[in-house]
């Protein structure tokens, strides 16, 4: 006579399962424990509620429908008080672009304009500068026998460009970049209530920081970003205020969005090229395979493993019943590592073409994509043919 698992039971599994993720050794190498939570179904229960998509399939259905949509102010709101949704950071977060639904969307995303392709061209001089000025630190610490990575290349060239590009003054990146961690909390799978607290407190001093320095900027527009966009805004809404408020939440989110996910490619782009030698010589023999590369980091170790979404009707999903308003949490590391979607997905394979889904999909394709993948093309050409080889500290 055969079992069923009851919903009692398999809960308590997903609860423990979540658990390990949580630990050191689960958010070191996750895939594993992803490889069971996709064993279960590719849309699964959440303990907390919703549900847990990890087929690629599914995940890459609902970021390009427009029957899901971002969880909003309204949606947040609707959740009541005293939850992570009515947390002054959530509620903030949920006013920049990536969090709005249309016609809000359409209307704030025109208004940000793009990074096309003369605007990446632009740009790509100053990268190319800021990647040598990196490695050459980098390769100044060397010379005592170690240096970290991460810390001298990956955190500073995301805050270099994007500084730059904004008018920001170097003096401030470094406290910009404490900000921007302190601030990712809110946007986690599972915050706790000190990470809220420590979120609220950054995402403050981000909007007084960037409120002042649109003030600034009125005083005197010019040619950056920001003065563009108060000069956009003005246009399209004839209270200042509100004007003024609009350019805040563009600068944030190009800030929020261009350090953090950027900085986890880069490090983990580097970690992939250095931990086996065979990848680095043949980057080195076969450098138009750069981009490739870089792409492959991506599917194999996304910067961001948890997109949320939540169902604007009714709806069934892989056979499963989503009623309106309910989340699903689209597992995007463990669909990138789907079978039914790549061959041996366990593999570090450059051969692969497109097709992750790293920079999320649909309306909300990530807009910064373009400068990642300059940041991160850039900085691995730099590295196979300015540096000698590297090797991993263990």
């Amino acid at each position: 006579m055969g079992s069923v698992t009851s919903p009692i039971s398999d809960r308590r599994a997903t609860v423990a399962l979540f658990s390990r993720l949580r630990t050191v050794q689960g958010q070191s190498d996750p895939f594993p424990l992803y490889a069971e939570l996709r064993s279960r179904g590719d849309v699964s229960p959440a303990p907390w509620g919703g549900f847990l998509v990890t087929g690629f399939s599914a995940c890459d259905q609902v970021l390009r429908s427009n029957t899901w949509l971002e969880p909003d102010t309204s949606w947040r709101e609707r959740q009541g008080e005293r939850t992570r949704w009515s947390a002054p950071s959530s509620r903030e977060i949920s006013r920049t672009l990536p969090a709005l639904n249309p016609p809000e969307h359409t209307r704030v995303r025109r208004a940000a304009g793009t990074f096309d392709r003369g605007t990446i061209e632009q740009i790509g001089s100053r990268v190319s500068r800021i990647v040598d000025r990196l490695l050459d630190s980098l390769m100044d610490q060397l010379h005592t026998g170690e240096a970290d990575f991460a810390a001298l290349v990956g955190e500073e060239l995301p805050i270099a460009t994007i500084g730059d590009w904004l008018g920001l003054p170097s003096a401030d990146w470094s406290r910009l970049r404490e900000l921007t961690h302190d601030q990712v909390f809110t946007q986690e799978l599972l915050p706790s209530a000190s990470q809220l607290a420590r979120s609220d407190v950054a995402m403050a001093e981000l909007r007084a920081y960037f409120l002042d320095l649109v003030a600034q900027r009125r005083t005197r527009l010019g040619d950056d970003p920001v003065s563009r966009w108060i000069r956009t805004w003005d246009e399209l809404e004839p209270d200042q205020d509100k004007a003024d408020e609009a350019v805040y939440f563009l600068a944030l989110f190009v800030l929020l969005a261009a350090l953090e996910t950027t900085s986890t490619l880069l490090s983990t782009m580097a970690l992939l090229l250095v931990e086996d030698p065979d990848r680095w010589s043949l980057l080195a023999e076969q450098p138009d395979l750069v981009p490739a590369f870089v792409e492959e980091s991506l599917r194999y170790d996304p910067p961001t493993h948890v997109i949320s979404r939540v169902a604007a009707q009714d709806c069934v999903l892989e056979g499963v019943e989503v009623r309106a308003d309910e989340m699903v949490h689209l597992m995007v590391g463990a669909a990138h590592r789907d079978p039914a979607r790549f061959s041996a997905p366990d593999r570090f394979d450059l051969s692969r073409g497109p097709g992750h889904l790293a920079f999320s999909g649909g309306i909300h394709y990530c807009l910064g994509a373009p400068l990642a993948r300059l940041e991160a093309q850039t900085l691995l050409t730099r590295m196979i043919t300015h540096l000698p080889r590297l090797t991993l500290v263990r």
